[in-house]
Order: C-alpha cells, then sequence, then structure tokens
C-alpha cells in the first residue's frame, strides 16, 4: 500500500512538473524559434515574442562574464513582414529589452550572440530594464548556480490593441513575467512587471514583484 501511495505521489509530482513546451509550442505561436540555448514563441501580430524559455547551468552562468557585447541582429527564420528590427526602437524611448538575458550566457561568444536575435527583444521601459527586471534574472542565475539548474520561462502581455513603435509596428507591452522551476527541487517562483513609466525604483526590491505563479497563467 505505502509503495503504491509512493508512486501516485511521483506520478502527480511528474504531471505538475513544468517545462518550456508547456508554453513554447506550435499551439500558442505563430512560429517556435529554436536557437537551442533558448526557444521563443513569436506573435506575427505583436512582432514579438509571447514567451521565451531556457536552461541554465549553475556551473556556467559565472563561468566567464564576456565583458564585450554582441551586435543586435534580425532574425532572418522570420518573414520579412513580420519582423522587428533594432531601428524600430530608434527614438522610441524605450530600451530593447531582453528577455533572455546576455548575462546568462555570456560565458561562450557564439552562444552569447544568440540573446542578440531581435526575436528576443521586446520593447521595456528603461526603468524597469536597468533597475527592476534586472534583479529578476540575477535571482534566476543564482538559483541555478545553488540548485545545480534552472529552467526560466519569460511571458509577455499585450493589450489587444497595443500601442506600437518603429516603421514595423512593434507591439509595447503592458507587462511581462519570470518564471524560475526546478522541478527536482520542487522549486518554482514568480515575477511580475509592468511596463510603465512611472514606477518608483529607489526602494525597489525583488520580493515586491513575486506572484503565484497560477495568476499568470489566467
Amino acid at each position: 500500500m505505502i509503495k503504491i501511495l509512493l508512486i501516485a505521489i511521483l506520478l502527480n509530482i511528474q504531471l505538475q512538473a513544468t517545462s518550456i513546451s508547456d508554453f513554447i509550442n506550435k499551439n500558442n505561436c505563430d512560429q517556435v524559434i529554436d536557437k537551442q540555448v533558448l526557444q521563443i514563441c513569436y506573435s506575427y501580430k505583436n512582432k514579438g515574442a509571447l514567451f521565451v524559455g531556457y536552461r541554465l547551468d549553475g556551473t556556467l552562468v559565472n563561468k566567464k562574464n564576456i565583458k564585450k557585447r554582441a551586435s543586435f541582429y534580425n532574425e532572418k527564420t522570420i518573414s520579412m513582414q513580420y519582423r522587428s528590427k533594432s531601428s524600430d526602437y530608434k527614438k522610441s524611448g524605450y530600451n530593447r529589452g531582453h528577455l533572455a538575458p546576455d548575462a546568462a550566457f555570456d560565458y561562450d561568444k557564439k552562444v552569447l550572440r544568440k540573446t542578440y536575435t531581435m526575436a528576443n527583444v521586446i520593447p521595456q521601459v528603461p526603468r524597469v530594464n536597468r533597475y527592476t527586471w534586472i534583479k529578476a534574472e540575477r535571482y534566476a542565475r543564482s538559483i541555478a548556480y545553488k540548485l545545480g539548474t534552472a529552467t526560466v520561462i519569460n511571458g509577455v502581455i499585450y493589450s489587444d490593441n497595443p500601442q506600437t513603435i518603429g516603421k514595423n509596428k512593434v507591439a509595447i507591452p503592458d507587462a511581462y513575467w519570470k518564471m524560475i522551476v526546478n522541478n527536482e527541487h520542487n522549486f518554482k517562483k514568480c515575477f511580475y512587471y509592468e511596463n510603465n513609466n512611472n514606477i518608483i525604483t529607489k526602494k525597489d526590491k525583488l520580493k515586491q514583484h513575486q506572484v503565484e505563479c497560477s495568476t499568470l497563467l489566467k
């Protein structure tokens, strides 16, 4: 009886396990872009990502820290009419905000460059990008280092009729979130950020953005 209960518990845990494919799949995405170290769920309407997922190796996240960064490039696997371009951000007031951050992959030049595809970029308010969102990115790396690995899924929330920037009309998100998971250690935490110019960053704490992961999927 005890053995049967243990098997049932293990099966239940497996069913509840979170994976990148739960979010990035043909049902959710107009196009799935596989960059090997990161996967992108791309929206043609918004000309940007809906989800970006990747797995962090705790032995690599702080291994080298390459200082020289790559240049942003157009994602040629996307048809021209659906692409965003770096020029769309010029004088827009928004940063080219990474979803899979370069700092998580700066242990190898070729790997680092994969994060600079424009498909991995959304219009982010500078304050959020530079002072608040970055804390969640650092936390994800610390969890990977502590637990050995971490799966990270970033979600982007758009309104039905979002404002846009640039010639290609790239949609500006209302908000975005980060889910950090290690199924083996039963670890899952989620953080939510509004893409708002009026946020106050001076006393911002990571825990202020923590939310129940279930609220992100409604």
